[in-house]
């Protein structure tokens, strides 16, 4: 949840959405009881939610009355992807960058404001980060892809987005205020390689570049493509690779 709590908040969907985040979080089925006792419901309300989720599609009943995410959860993940209107060859180009580096790429963009991982190929030499996979949100002060993606902005739409994100603090590295972003974004130019170290996650770096890409309309969409590796170093080799990459993807120079 983000924001104040609208004055027309509608509960019973409200309460639905928590059954459904709780049980989705859980690394094991979960009984009514303890969605209810977890969600700080009443037995009687749980049972109604539970059995409207299980109709919708959104929840799914195991024969032991244990209940899991349903397959509509799936779904709307899927179609949220697919709006985030991908490259058509973001899959390959990210598959080639992962293979032939051996480091984890990504692929993200600015949605209203959010920072949002549309794609990942994983690679050997990266450590594993939970937080950017795709469809989740990431920091846009504390990673590399979002910066990158700061850097083109206009000062006004840049600070805004900082000051809307929270700016949280992931370890010591990461910029406390929007002035600290500002300080390591000055000079930098869109298109140039920008790289944080241990500012996300400690002991790993990651290096990423703005991409533009055509739209068919009259003006192209800013993504950012990145890698990660572990350790604080950015391979030397990292920013003339990126920038092919972003080549590949944007199908003219970044």
């Amino acid at each position: 949840m983000s924001g104040d709590e609208p004055s027309d908040l509608i509960r019973s969907v409200s309460r639905a959405l928590r059954v459904l985040e709780e049980v989705a979080q859980s690394d094991r089925p979960l009984t009514v009881k303890v969605i209810a006792r977890r969600c700080g419901l009443n037995l009687s309300t749980s049972y109604h939610l539970v059995r409207t989720l299980c109709y919708e599609g959104y929840l799914l009943r195991l024969p032991s009355g244990d209940y899991l995410p349903g397959p509509q959860v799936a779904e709307r993940f899927h179609e949220m992807l697919g709006a985030l209107g991908r490259p058509p060859n973001a899959r390959a180009v990210l598959g080639h960058l992962a293979a032939s580096t051996g480091h984890t790429a990504y692929l993200a963009r600015l949605t209203e404001g959010r920072l949002v991982v549309a794609e990942v190929a994983e690679g050997l030499y990266s450590p594993w980060l939970e937080d950017l996979q795709a469809g989740l949100e990431a920091a846009p002060h504390a990673t590399a892809l979002g910066k990158a993606l700061l850097v083109a902005l206009p000062p006004a739409e840049r600070r805004a987005i900082l000051e809307e994100s929270g700016l949280r603090r992931f370890t010591s590295r990461t910029p406390a205020t929007a002035d600290d972003v500002e300080k390591e974004l000055y000079g930098l130019r869109p298109g140039q390689v920008v790289e944080e170290h241990g500012q996300y996650r400690e002991e790993v770096a990651c290096a990423a570049i703005t991409v533009p890409v055509p739209t068919g309309g009259d003006g192209d969409c800013l993504w950012t493509l990145g890698i990660s590796t572990l350790g604080l170093e950015i391979p030397p080799w990292a920013p003339s690779v990126l920038r092919e990459a972003a080549r590949d993807l944007g199908g003219k120079d970044p």
